[in-house]
C-alpha cells in the first residue's frame, strides 16, 4: 500500500481486510482479532455511532489503557468523520474535566477501572450526552457485561456496556453521510502535555495521520504484512501513530500491552515474535537497569526498535544495542506534527575514526516530503551549524489548536511549524537537538544548553537520572544547577559531580550547585516538569526565559 491508496485511516484496515482477512490484526492477553473482525467490529462501531446521532466533525472522549478498542474506535470514527479525544488515564479527573468540556465531547468511552471516577465529575461534563463502558469488547466470544461485583446498581444504570451498545448494529459500512469523508477532515484531537500551563487540543487531519504513517513506512519501519508490532506505549497521544497506525498501514499485527512491567515486556520481545517495537527513552532505560538477563535472551524475530518522544542517552541507546542485537533508531518529532518529523535509519550510524557509530545523538533526516530548518530570534534561517529554533514544514502538521486562534497563528507561521526546540543541522542535514526553548539557561548573557550538561552527568556511574535548570543568580542572572536522582548504593556528593563536569565541559556550562532528590517530578505522560523544578528557586522572581 501507499500514499496515493489510502486518503483516509480506515482505507488501511479495509485494504488489508480484503488482502488478508484471516491474518492477526490484533491480539491482547487472550483476545484476538482477524483483520476481517476488526473490519466488522469497526463497521457495528461506526454505525453506533451514526445512531447515536454524532456527525462529521463532532468529538468523542476516550479513557483507557491500552486495549483492542482502541484502534477499532480510531477506524470507526474516521468512517464516519467522528475525531476521538483521548483522557490520559495517569491525570487527575479534573484534567479529564477540563479536555472534555475544551474539547465538547459529546460521547465519553471508558475502560472499567475509571467508571467511579468519571460518574464523580459527570456533572461537570458539560457537553457529555451519553457514557460507554468498556469491558471485554468485541473478539471474545463474550458480550460485555457491568457484573453486579464492579459497579454499583447506581453506577450501572448511566453506562451502556460497549459490546451491548454496538452488538445490535450492522456488520457493513454506515449508510451514505451527509457528506464523505476526505483526507482534509479532523481525524485526532490530541493534547499537549500541559508542561507550560493548559493542554492544548493540536487538530491532526486525516491527511496528517496517513502522511506520517506513510512516511514512517518509507524510512523507518520497512514492515511486511504479517510482521507482529508490540504496542507497549499508551495509545492515547501521538506515539499511537508510529507504534500502532504505522504498522496498520502495511498490514502488521498488533501486539498490545496494557501496563509496561519490564520483565513482561522483554519476555514478549523474547518469546512472543516480535518484529517491532516503539520504546520510548524512559522504557529502554527501565528495561537496561531492571531485568537482570536482558542482554542473555534471545529475541530471534526482534529487527527494529524505534524509540522517540524524549532524548536519549548514549549509555541507553549503546545499552538497548548491544542487549537486543537488532536496529534501533531515534526519532524526533511533537504531538503538532503527527508525532515525527526526522527519523535516524540504522544505515545512518556509520563507524567513526574510533570505531563507534557515529552521530549517536542525532535525531537523523527530516521524513519524505519534510522541511526542516534552524532559525534565529527574528526567524531568520541560520546555516548549518548554527543552533536556534527548530522550524519545520511538511504533510504531517497538525490544522491547528482547537478553538485557540492565537496560539495557532504563533505555532504555525507561513506554513512552518515552531517547535519551541532548539536544535542543529549539520552540513549533511542530520538534526541535533539541544533543548527546550524555554529551558536554556542564560548566564552572563551565554546560553547553556540543559541536554549537554546532563549527558555529560549521565556518563557518572552514580547518576540514574538527571535535569538541569537555571536557578537566580545576583552576579551572572542565571546557574545552572543539576538536579540529581543517584543509583542505589551510590555516595557521590555535589562536589565530586561537579568535578566531574569540569573535565567534560566549558566553565560556564558546569553546574554550580546539585541538589539530589528521590524522584524527578514528571507529566502524565513521563516527561520531566522542569517548570515544577524551577517553582522552588524562582517563588516571587520573574525568570527571563533564554533565547526569548
Amino acid at each position: 500500500m501507499d500514499e496515493a491508496t489510502a486518503r483516509c485511516l480506515h482505507d488501511f484496515l479495509d485494504v488489508w481486510a480484503k488482502r488478508q482477512p484471516d491474518a492477526e490484526f490484533a491480539v491482547h492477553g487472550s483476545r484476538r482479532l482477524t483483520y476481517r473482525q476488526a473490519q466488522i467490529a469497526s463497521y457495528r462501531l461506526a454505525n453506533a455511532l451514526v445512531g447515536a446521532g454524532l456527525r462529521p466533525g463532532d468529538r468523542i472522549a476516550i479513557l483507557a489503557k491500552n486495549c483492542l478498542e482502541y484502534p477499532l474506535i480510531y477506524v470507526a470514527a474516521s468512517r464516519v468523520g467522528v475525531v476521538p479525544v483521548p483522557l490520559n488515564y495517569r491525570s487527575a479527573p479534573p484534567e479529564w474535566q477540563y479536555v472534555v468540556k475544551d474539547a465538547g465531547a459529546r460521547l465519553l468511552l471508558a475502560g472499567q477501572p475509571f467508571l467511579g471516577s468519571v460518574d464523580a465529575i459527570r456533572a461537570g461534563l458539560g457537553s457529555v450526552e451519553r457514557l460507554i463502558a468498556i469491558d471485554n469488547g468485541p473478539g471474545t466470544g463474550e458480550r460485555t457485561t457491568l457484573a453486579e461485583d464492579r459497579p454499583s446498581d447506581v453506577l450501572r444504570q448511566r453506562w451502556t456496556a460497549f459490546e451491548d451498545w454496538i452488538g445490535e448494529q450492522p456488520p457493513h459500512p454506515p449508510p451514505s453521510l451527509v457528506r464523505p469523508i476526505g483526507p482534509d477532515d479532523d481525524l485526532l484531537q490530541l493534547y499537549t502535555s500541559g508542561t507550560t500551563g493548559q493542554p492544548k487540543g493540536a487538530v491532526l487531519s486525516q491527511r496528517a495521520v496517513v502522511s506520517g504513517a506513510w512516511q514512517l513506512g518509507q524510512c523507518a519501519h520497512r514492515g511486511e504484512p504479517g510482521a507482529r508490532s508490540l504496542v507497549v506505549g499508551p495509545m492515547l497521544h501521538a506515539g499511537v501513530i508510529w507504534s500502532t497506525l504505522g504498522p496498520l498501514s502495511w498490514g502488521a499485527s498488533l501486539v498490545i500491552v496494557e501496563d509496561a512491567h519490564a520483565a513482561e515486556v522483554v519476555r514478549i520481545l523474547s518469546e512472543e515474535r516480535i518484529d517491532y517495537a516503539s520504546l520510548v527513552p524512559t522504557v529502554l532505560h527501565t528495561l537496561l537497569s531492571t531485568v537482570p538477563d536482558i542482554g542473555e535472551r534471545e529475541y530471534p524475530s526482534l529487527r527494529l526498535i524505534h524509540t522517540g518522544s524524549s532524548p536519549i542517552s548514549e549509555q541507553t541507546l549503546l545499552g538497548a544495542w548491544a542487549a537486543f542485537r537488532c536496529d534501533v533508531v531515534h526519532g524526533y518529532g511533537l504531538t503538532e506534527s503527527s508525532a515525527v518529523l526526522s527519523v535516524m535509519a540504522p544505515e545512518e550510524y556509520t563507524p567513526g575514526p574510533d570505531g563507534r557509530p557515529a552521530r549517536l545523538l542525532s535525531v537523523g533526516h527530516a521524513l519524505p516530503e519534510t522541511e526542516l530548518r534552524i532559525v534565529d530570534e527574528r526567524g531568520a534561517p541560520l546555516p548549518s551549524g548554527g543552533v536556534g529554533e527548530i522550524v519545520a514544514r511538511g504533510p504531517q502538521l497538525m490544522r491547528g489548536y482547537w478553538r485557540r486562534p492565537e496560539a495557532t497563528a504563533e505555532a504555525l507561521r507561513d506554513g512552518w511549524l515552531h517547535t519551541g526546540d532548539v536544535g542543529m543541522l549539520d552540513a549533511d542535514g542530520f538534526l541535533y537537538i539541544r533543548d527546550r526553548l524555554k529551558d536554556v539557561v542564560v548566564t552572563g548573557g551565554l546560553k547553556v544548553y540543559p541536554q549537554m550538561v546532563e549527558q555529560a552527568l549521565l556518563g557518572h556511574p552514580a547518576v540514574a537520572e538527571v535535569a538541569v535548570i537555571g536557578v537566580p543568580d545576583e552576579r551572572w542572572g542565571e546557574s545552572v544547577r543539576a538536579v540529581v536522582v543517584a543509583r542505589a548504593g551510590s555516595d557521590a556528593t555535589e562536589a565530586e559531580l561537579i568535578h566531574y563536569c569540569r573535565d567534560r565541559l566549558g566553565g560556564f556550562q558546569c553546574p554550580r550547585g546539585v541538589t539530589f532528590v528521590k524522584a524527578l517530578p514528571r507529566t502524565a505522560t513521563g516527561k520531566i516538569m522542569k517548570r515544577a523544578l524551577r517553582e522552588r528557586y524562582w517563588a516571587g522572581q520573574e525568570r527571563r526565559v533564554g533565547g526569548a
